[in-house]
């Protein structure tokens, strides 16, 4: 019955065992080998990312008997010893439970003293922002003049509450929460020493949960463990944390992208079912909305990351402000999500306020014709580029009154397929008819074919889209190729520049022109020709959507 949790199991014992704080131990590494050690290290930081487990090793570092390229041996009787918690010159506080200026004081009276065993006396402060203020002022003393044998490691989860006067005489060390690739590795490892069966879909769910803390990720993990009586599936992961996989948030905002409202409110639905914690649904969405941005940004920001493919296919279907739009009304609605009359509804309204309020987006068919509203006064004006909002029923004969187009609804979703119709393009054709979706046709849709036979189909990328390139998204092209061309064909992608209009560039044009055509069939409509004349409106930017 000596169980041992994994976090402390797994505590690190040197600085090479620590995870994710290369820059802190570089700099106590390069200060152990030339002797250049100061009297006061202060580590801040979130809670489980290392403070005290580095204070500890950096204390067990000074007083070892025979470093191994500046690493504590382990071996030596001071590394035995501090590992047992029976180091003798290592006194640990906890500030948190020793408040009051007494304790400090006593805490501080055998300072003066030499160390029993080591070379230098440590004195390990943890939480040490909890001490009381004249607390601080005793310590204060003594770190103003430390005697030559004794050390001060403290550790904090806020460093702001810790006087000026107090860091100022500390070389402050700011520990990083841990990314969530490194949790998962650390897992990983860990659990093929252990022989613990664990999917790695499992494991990305604890990392996430984990949120930068190592010593969280590590607890979650031994819960996991027990709750799946031995081994760790993402099934029982999710059960475990009440949270919901991936795939619906995928879905939601597949939806959110192609408009599709129906969509949306079915897999909420069968979200329902599972009696998720929509909060954290929420949490999740706008995790995936700024890993889209960030990508859109820098492709590079998210190299580490897991679901890169999943997250470049998303972004392939958002615009940078429809991204930040999305974000914004997130998390204004995870704010008020606690105002609803339940999760459920709060968290549909938020859904639906995306899509109500989502950019007006253009589709490629003629324009026929355009409904007009009633005019409205200049300080109701939606911004240009939200669909407008209903006015009074009766126009007010007023100055410079606006006039705002209804953005009507297409009579029929504009899908890739129907717009390649008005196209003489066989490349256009083929990547319409094999049905492909997500990041494998964004590739299609930006490539130019060069040539096609039973045994080699040959495309053009232009370098501006090669991070669309993936062994799985080419594995998937060819696939479909294969099916198209019932031929074993294979599939080869050229990096270069074409003068040749792509798919991709083919609807953009079409969108344009049809938005365009809209735009014209406005501005020479006789009523609103005859609004401008007698009351002096105008359309308001922004406010023209084709039928």
């Amino acid at each position: 019955m000596n169980y041992q949790v994994l976090a402390r199991k797994w505590r690190p014992h040197n600085f090479t065992e620590v995870v994710g704080q290369e820059h802190v131990v570089k700099s106590l590494m390069n200060a152990l080998q030339h002797d250049r050690l100061h009297h006061a290290y202060l580590f801040t930081g979130t809670r489980g990312v290392g403070k005290t487990t580095i204070a500890r090793i950096l204390a067990k570092a000074i007083n070892c008997e025979n470093l191994q390229d500046f690493n504590p041996c382990g071996v030596c009787s001071v590394c035995r010893d501090l590992d047992e918690g029976r180091f003798l010159d290592l006194i640990e506080v906890d500030a948190a439970s020793r408040t009051k200026v007494e304790d400090t004081r006593d805490l501080l009276d055998n300072v003066q003293y030499a160390p029993n065993h080591g070379r230098y006396k440590v004195y390990l402060i943890d939480e040490v922002h909890m001490l009381s203020g004249h607390s601080f002022n005793a310590l204060l003393k003594t770190l103003e003049e430390p005697p030559p044998h004794v050390k001060f490691l403290l550790a904090t989860t806020d460093p702001h509450k810790i006087p000026v006067t107090v860091l100022s005489r500390c070389l402050q060390f700011n520990l990083k929460r841990l990314l969530p690739s490194q949790i998962f590795t650390q897992m990983e490892s860990i659990l093929q020493q252990e022989h613990i069966e664990a999917e790695p879909a499992a494991l990305k769910l604890l990392a996430r949960a984990a949120d930068g803390s190592m010593r969280d990720g590590l607890s979650l993990l031994d819960q996991a463990i027990v709750y799946g009586n031995g081994k760790v599936s993402a099934e029982e992961v999710n059960a475990m944390l009440g949270t919901v996989a991936q795939q619906p948030v995928d879905d939601l905002l597949t939806a959110l992208a192609e408009g599709d409202a129906p969509a949306i409110l079915g897999t909420i639905n069968e979200l329902a079912h599972l009696t998720p914690d929509f909060s954290d649904v929420l949490q999740q969405i706008l995790q995936v909305l700024h890993r889209i941005a960030l990508l859109q940004q820098i492709p590079s920001a998210i190299d580490h990351d897991f679901d890169v493919d999943m997250i470049a296919a998303l972004a392939a279907k958002f615009s940078p402000e429809d991204v930040q739009l999305y974000y914004q009304i997130g998390l204004v609605g995870q704010r008020d999500l606690d105002l609803t009359p339940d999760p459920r509804s709060g968290f549909e309204m938020v859904m639906l306020r995306m899509l109500t309020f989502r950019p007006v987006a253009t589709t490629a068919a003629p324009v026929k014709s355009a409904q007009l509203r009633q005019p409205v006064n200049k300080a109701q004006a939606q911004p240009a580029s939200y669909q407008a909002q209903p006015a009074s029923h009766q126009p007010q004969p007023v100055d410079n009154t606006e006039v705002a187009t209804q953005p009507a609804i297409a009579a029929e979703k504009n899908s890739p397929e129907t717009v390649a119709q008005q196209y003489d393009s066989t490349w256009m054709e083929m990547v319409a008819t094999m049905k492909i979706s997500g990041l494998t046709r964004e590739l299609a849709h930006n490539c130019v074919l060069e040539s096609i036979d039973d045994t080699t189909c040959t495309l053009i990328l232009d370098p501006g889209h090669k991070q669309l390139r993936s062994s799985r998204t080419e594995a998937n092209l060819q696939k479909a190729l294969q099916a198209y061309r019932n031929a074993p064909l294979k599939l080869v992608i050229n990096a270069e520049k074409t003068t040749t209009a792509t798919p991709a560039v083919q609807l953009t044009k079409a969108r344009e022109d049809k938005q365009q055509a809209a735009v014209d069939a406005i501005n020479a409509d006789e009523n609103v020709l005859a609004l401008k004349e007698h009351l002096g409106a105008r359309i308001m930017p922004g406010t023209i959507e084709p039928i």
